[in-house]
């Protein structure tokens, strides 16, 4: 049965999260910290991280959170662990990190607990347990975090993927679907057209805002691309919604959908990373 998550939450609640949110945004490392990182080959690059949570359609509650670590560039699975969670929290724009960023500090954690080769023994996964070691000197630690969300593109500077790279000391990339429009940033006839331009893999170009920062870049990077470097399949078309493919841990029967959360609040942006943010386009029906 459908769940449906809390309502508004109260300004005191809205206040307290941004106090938060500007507490930890001190905290964030928006340079390069490692060789690999300044790279345009990314040489030494050796294990990529990604984590999402992608919900039950038709459901604000019912979610799959997951966490996957692949090696790179041969894109071999690692390290794979999802989980059906609740997201009571409510969705507000500007805080998705409130209603998930809890649930991927637990995946992260399980990493370090199921899989000590994984990450380093002393490592903190929550705000408060000590220094990190620097991943590059780990054997197995993900170098990088995927994020499905946003990063310095957002609101007040401080995304999801921000918040989530504070937390776990590790370098988070925000990759997001659709354009935030902040820092006047417009999904105007110009910007579409900039888009239109972008042919193969590896065309881009930066989302400067007028402030003068660089928040990110927008790219190229289709489903079929993906599948041809994994070596998938294409999946089959289906001939009928009771044909589709799920994808469910523990035998739950949901269907799940990454639209759970209005597109509008993903823009990317990361804490530490090879450049300031990646903003993806889907084929070319990018927005």
């Amino acid at each position: 049965m459908a769940q449906e998550a809390a309502g508004w939450p109260p300004e005191e609640t809205l206040s307290l999260w941004k106090r938060e949110q500007a507490r930890l945004k001190a905290r964030v490392v928006d340079r390069d910290t490692e060789a690999w990182q300044r790279d345009p080959a990314f040489s030494g690059l050796r294990r990529v991280g990604g984590v999402d949570v992608s919900f039950v359609k038709g459901d604000s509650v019912r979610a799959c959170a997951s966490l996957v670590v692949l090696s790179y560039p041969e894109l071999e699975v690692l390290y794979e662990e999802s989980r059906m969670v609740s997201l009571t929290a409510p969705y507000v724009s500007g805080f998705l990190a409130f209603r998930e960023v809890p649930f991927l500090l637990e995946l992260v954690q399980q990493l370090r607990e199921k899989e000590p080769g994984l990450m380093p023994q002393g490592w903190p996964c929550l705000e408060g347990q000590g220094p990190a070691p620097l991943t590059a000197t780990l054997p197995m630690a993900p170098q990088v975090l995927l994020v499905d969300g946003n990063g310095v593109l957002h609101h007040r500077g401080f995304g999801v993927a921000c918040h989530l790279g504070v937390l776990t000391d590790l370098p988070c990339v925000g990759v997001a679907k659709k354009l935030l429009q902040v820092d006047g940033l417009e999904n105007n006839a110009l910007h579409k057209e900039k888009i239109r331009l972008l042919q193969t893999r590896g065309d881009s170009f930066p989302l400067l805002g007028d402030s003068g920062t660089v928040l990110g870049m927008a790219d190229i990077c289709s489903r079929e691309h993906i599948r041809k470097s994994l070596g998938l399949p294409r999946p089959p078309t289906p001939r009928s919604p009771t044909q589709r493919p799920v994808a469910c841990p523990r035998g739950d029967s949901g269907e799940f959908s990454g639209e759970g959360r209005p597109p509008q609040d993903h823009s990317p942006g990361p804490r530490t990373a090879p450049r300031p943010g990646s903003q993806e386009q889907e084929g070319k029906d990018w927005q």
